[in-house]
C-alpha cells in the first residue's frame, strides 16, 4: 500500500522544522582578514575565519586569541597571496584603510570591509568597539560583540580598581629598537586608552605620530625622573647584551630604582582583545613585579 500524500500545509511544516534543526554553522559567513585587529576582534567573537595574514608573526606579537589549526595563511599583510586567499573562498574579506592599493583585487574574490581602529583624533579604544558591533552585525553574532565590549569593560574596571590603593608611577611603555633608540606610546594610542581607563599616568606628553613616536633617543627617558618604564616583549638581543652594560641606561631614574618591567607582547595596533591583554599583564606587572632589564 503506498504511504498516503503530504498534504501542502505538512510539507510547509515540515521544511520549517528542517530549517529549526539544522545547524546555524552550515550558512554562516566565513571570513578572511588582511588586518591583525580585525583577525583578533573576529576570533574573540568565534567568527569562523578562513584565512590570515603574517601568522607566525601573529602567533609571535599577537597571541591572542589563538588561530585555529586550520587557518590558511595569506603571507604578507602588503602582498598577500591571492591564490590561497581564493581557495579559501571567504565570504567576506576583513582590511583596514592602511591596505587601500589592495581592495580592487580583494574585491574580485569577495566582499571587503576596510574598518580603521587608529585614527587622529579618535578614541582607539571607542573605534574598536565599534568594529566589534559592525563585526556582530555583518556576521549575524551582535550577542558576541556585546559580549566581547561588556567583558572587555569589565576586565578594564576591575583591574583599575585592583590597582587604585597602590602608589604608582607615570608609566612609559616603550618598545626596544636598538640599544640607543626607542619607540613610545601616546595618549591617542591603544596603549595610552588602556593606561587612562587603568587610572594610570601616560608619562609620555610629547606630540606622537599615529600614536606612537619613533625613533627616539634612550636618553629622554631620563626626562620624567619619577616614572616607570614598562617594555613591550620582544627585546632585541643587541639591546639585551648591550644596554645592562650601558652607563647611559643604568643612569636613567628608573633603572637605578628599579622601576623597569618587561612585559609579554601586545598587539598595539590591536582591537579589544589587545586592550584586555594590555590590561591583564600591566595589572599583573604592577601587583606581581615583572622582570627588569639590567
Amino acid at each position: 500500500m503506498s504511504p498516503p500524500a503530504l498534504s501542502r500545509r505538512r510539507l510547509i511544516a515540515l521544511g520549517v522544522a528542517g530549517l529549526i534543526a539544522s545547524p546555524a554553522r552550515a550558512t554562516e559567513i566565513t571570513a578572511a582578514a588582511i588586518d591583525w585587529a580585525m583577525l583578533e576582534t573576529a576570533l574573540a567573537m568565534h567568527i569562523p575565519v578562513v584565512a590570515g595574514a603574517e601568522l607566525l608573526l601573529y602567533r609571535k606579537f599577537v597571541i591572542e586569541p589563538a588561530l585555529p589549526p586550520e587557518i590558511a595563511d595569506l603571507g604578507l599583510r602588503g602582498t598577500i597571496n591571492f591564490e590561497v586567499l581564493s581557495r579559501a573562498a571567504p565570504g567576506l574579506i576583513l582590511s583596514s584603510p592602511w591596505y587601500t592599493r589592495l581592495e580592487p583585487n580583494l574585491r574580485r574574490i569577495a566582499p571587503v570591509l576596510s574598518m580603521r581602529i587608529h585614527e587622529r583624533g579618535r578614541d582607539p579604544y571607542e573605534a574598536a568597539e565599534a568594529a566589534a558591533f559592525e563585526l556582530g552585525r555583518r556576521f549575524g553574532r551582535e550577542a558576541a560583540a556585546e559580549g566581547l565590549v561588556r567583558e572587555t569593560r569589565e576586565q578594564l574596571s576591575a583591574t583599575a580598581s585592583a590597582l587604585a590603593a597602590r602608589p604608582r608611577s607615570p608609566l612609559f611603555v616603550i618598545t626596544i629598537g636598538d640599544p640607543r633608540h626607542f619607540r613610545v606610546f601616546g595618549t591617542d594610542s591603544m596603549v595610552g586608552t588602556v593606561l587612562k581607563r587603568l587610572g594610570l599616568v601616560n608619562a609620555w606628553e610629547r606630540q606622537t605620530s599615529y600614536s606612537v613616536q619613533a625613533p627616539v633617543d634612550i636618553v629622554t627617558l631620563a626626562d620624567n625622573p619619577d616614572a616607570a618604564i614598562v617594555i613591550l616583549a620582544p627585546v632585541p638581543d643587541d639591546a639585551r647584551r648591550v644596554l645592562p652594560e650601558s652607563e647611559i641606561w643604568r643612569n636613567l631614574p628608573a633603572v637605578r630604582a628599579g622601576r623597569v618591567m618587561v612585559i609579554d607582547p601586545v598587539n598595539h595596533f590591536g582591537g579589544l582583545p589587545a586592550a584586555r591583554r594590555l590590561a591583564r599583564l600591566l595589572g599583573a606587572a604592577l601587583s606581581e613585579g615583572a622582570p627588569g632589564l639590567g
